[in-house]
Formats: structure tokens, C-alpha cells, sequence
């Protein structure tokens, strides 16, 4: 599946998405060590105890991660949520409750994947749904809105990309192996296979948290690209301002002169530092009065960055 063709109403009809049911499955890949963020690794610690213990009493659920969870490949029927899903866990999970079992391994079969005998059986789909359930209740139900505000800030990076220098841009660094070839060819990986015509389908992109990514099909009808999270976003904890600049300026607006080490718009900000968009747009209305951050506005989007005086200032020690 090396190259997907595109015509332009799959590109003006593509969107890009989150999605609490892909988050699960990516938080199962971190359990098992598959594609974890150093950022990560607290949550893991607190979290990973109960999963791997589940693992070993719930034999269904072992054999289920063995059989659906490989690297850089899961199985769809694990992960596809429906094109009407509405954000919420449950929405994306009414995708898994409408597969049929006998088409789940299937999907299996095809990829050579070998099928324990404990997946054969009618309630394969339910017995599935309630492990998901269990480690979204577990592990991201609480971490969701965190998670969210960081993926939908890859989502406001991705589109401003979009807007400023078309699919070639935000395809950039997506995916490894992945690009824009131009007239209408994707690359999706390195595989040398046949191009996939997706005319008439749905094509949607997904950030994760994870590191790593993969692709969901329901073909001819569906086809969906997850993507790792960009770093700068994934890790807020990445940029910490001096002392010397909280004391001068306040913790906050130091903090978010600091995030502005590369352009990022308001829910950007919100989104890596943990503040509301009042206070981030209050602090944003300061630092500008005082000529340390300067705006600029793209499409619909407004993007904040800092000024010479600005990088002056924080890079004080």
C-alpha cells in the first residue's frame, strides 16, 4: 500500500481528528513498550502494575494484545472509528460493536497473524470491547482532557501548516516514510505495492501521543493515517523559564514567553502550559504591550511569536 492516489475531493473533504478509542489502543502499545514518549513514563509507572497484572489473570486479553498489537501495524477492526463519532469514547467504540467476529478474524487471517483459539467464538467483539473499556477506565479517562488539548494543539499546528504551504507541509515529518509525491500521490510508507485509489473515500489523520503511528483501513470506504503528536507539544514540560525571568516577569507570563520559541497560536499555548485561554491571552495582550511578542495573522488563525527584544530577554539566566 506504498502510495495512496488522492484526487482533490478526497483532499477537500480529508479532516483531521481526535480520537479516545486510537489513545487507548495507543496507551495498550506503551504497556507493552511499543512506542512510549519519555513523557510518558510517570503515567506508565502508575498505570502499567494493573494492566500487566490484568494480562496475566485474563488470558483473552493477553492472547487479544498478542494477535491485534504489533509494531507499526493494528488490527482496524481494533481502531477505525466510525466517521460519525462525536469525541467521546463510547462514540468511537459503536465502530468495534457493529464488526462482526468472524470479520475481526478475518482481518487477522489476512495479515498471516496466527489466532489463538481462546478469539474464536460469537462474543469476540464484545469480550474485546469490555477490555478496551477497562483500560480507558483505567488508565485515560481521568488524563483525557490533558491528552486532548495536547493532540488538538497538533491538529491547530497541522492545519496552520496546511493553510501556509499546502499537504507537502503538514505531511512534513508525520510519518516516517511518508510525503507528498505530488499530483495526487501520497506515500504512506515504503512499501512496494500497487497504488490504492481512494476516489470516493474518506481519508482522515489522527494525532496520538505515542511515538509511533499506523494506518487504519476500512476499505473502499475509510482510510485513516495515526501520527505521532509533534514533540514540542507532546512534552509541555519541555521549556522552563529561568528564575531569574519568573521573578521579573510572574511564573505564567514567563512560562508562555518561553513556549514562544516558535510561533504558536493562543490554544497552542493553552494546550502546552495547562492555562485557560483568558489567562493566556491576557498574558499574551502584556508581553505584546511591553514589544516582547509580536502577532501575525494566517487565514483564520492568529500566531504569536517573540520579538528580537523579546529572545533577548529569555535567554537571561
Amino acid at each position: 500500500m506504498g502510495v495512496w492516489l488522492v484526487g482533490a475531493d478526497v483532499l477537500a473533504s480529508s479532516r483531521f481528528a481526535v480520537s479516545p478509542l486510537i489513545e487507548t489502543v495507543a496507551a495498550m502499545k506503551a504497556f507493552a513498550g511499543k512506542g512510549l514518549h519519555p513523557v510518558q513514563r510517570p503515567w506508565l509507572d502508575a498505570h502499567a502494575p494493573a494492566y500487566r497484572k490484568r494480562l496475566r489473570d485474563d488470558p483473552f486479553a493477553a492472547a487479544l494484545t498478542t494477535a491485534t498489537l504489533r509494531p507499526r501495524w493494528v488490527a482496524d477492526f481494533l481502531v477505525t472509528p466510525p466517521d460519525d463519532a462525536d469525541g467521546s469514547f463510547a462514540g468511537d467504540l459503536a465502530r468495534l460493536h457493529a464488526t462482526a467476529p468472524d470479520e475481526a478474524r478475518a482481518q487477522l487471517h489476512a495479515e498471516g497473524v496466527p489466532v489463538p483459539d481462546i478469539l474464536d467464538g460469537p462474543h469476540l467483539i464484545d469480550r474485546t470491547a469490555d477490555f478496551l473499556t477497562w483500560v480507558w477506565e483505567l488508565a485515560l479517562c481521568q488524563d483525557w482532557p490533558h491528552r486532548r488539548r495536547l493532540l488538538e494543539a497538533d491538529v491547530v499546528a497541522r492545519s496552520h501548516q496546511l493553510a501556509s504551504g499546502g499537504w507537502a507541509a503538514a505531511l512534513l515529518g508525520m510519518r516516517p516514510d511518508m510525503r507528498w509525491a505530488g499530483e495526487g500521490r501520497l506515500q504512506v510508507n515504503a512499501y512496494d505495492h500497487a497504488p490504492v485509489d481512494l476516489t470516493d473515500a474518506r481519508l482522515t489523520f489522527i494525532p496520538t501521543m505515542s511515538r509511533d503511528g499506523w494506518l487504519c483501513l476500512d476499505t473502499p470506504h475509510r482510510y485513516v493515517v495515526v501520527y505521532p503528536c509533534a514533540g514540542f507539544l507532546a512534552d509541555p514540560a519541555a521549556t522552563v523559564a529561568p528564575s531569574a525571568l519568573s521573578r521579573l516577569l510572574g511564573p505564567v507570563r514567563a512560562v508562555v514567553l518561553m513556549q514562544l520559541h516558535t510561533s504558536k497560536t493562543p490554544s497552542q499555548l493553552c494546550a502546552v502550559t495547562g492555562y485557560g485561554l483568558g489567562t493566556v491571552g491576557g498574558h499574551l495582550k502584556v508581553l505584546r504591550d511591553a514589544g516582547l511578542v509580536q502577532r501575525r495573522r494566517t487565514g483564520r488563525m492568529v500566531l504569536y511569536y517573540r520579538t528580537p527584544r523579546g529572545d533577548d530577554l529569555a535567554s537571561m539566566e
